[in-house]
């Protein structure tokens, strides 16, 4: 796969508030503007979102996918890779939480490849774009409660 695009934010919140907001599939499309429509498809074992199915529109793009997500046993890591997509060909993702004395820093991982060839500077350009949307759409969600 393609370069991965990493982008940080620091949340003022403890950690397992942001996960529970990160995990909390069905409020997507509540805070993040691009989702339409969230569904958990599957749970693991200590019911954890397995797969989830994502309905998303941003401007003249639109698409619907479906990743896998892997959950750290400690409530800090989680991530996950793209099942199927119609626009994706791949997508492999993190989100990694660290306490800090002055919050939780927030970092944010991702890797797409379309199935529609893109210039990876143009690619990746769109990868920081969507990880700093929803890196301020996610602070903004949590530090609201």
């Amino acid at each position: 796969m393609a370069d991965e695009s990493t982008q940080s934010i620091v949340v003022d919140a403890p950690p397992e508030r942001i996960m529970a907001v990160i995990a909390d599939f069905p409020a997507y499309p509540e805070w993040a503007q691009a989702f339409t429509k969230v569904d958990v498809l599957s749970l693991d074992a200590r019911e954890r979102a397995e797969q989830v199915a994502f309905a998303l529109e941003s401007g003249p793009f639109k698409d619907s996918y479906t990743l896998a997500y892997t959950w750290a046993d400690d409530g800090l890591r989680v991530d996950w890779t793209l099942v199927k997509g119609q626009m994706q060909r791949a997508q492999r993702g993190s989100y990694v939480l660290t306490s800090d004395a002055g919050g939780t820093t927030v970092t944010y991982t991702l890797s797409v490849q379309l199935a529609v060839p893109m210039i990876g500077l143009f690619r990746r350009k769109a990868e920081k774009m969507i990880m700093d949307t929803a890196l301020k759409e996610l602070k903004r969600r949590v530090e609201r409660g």
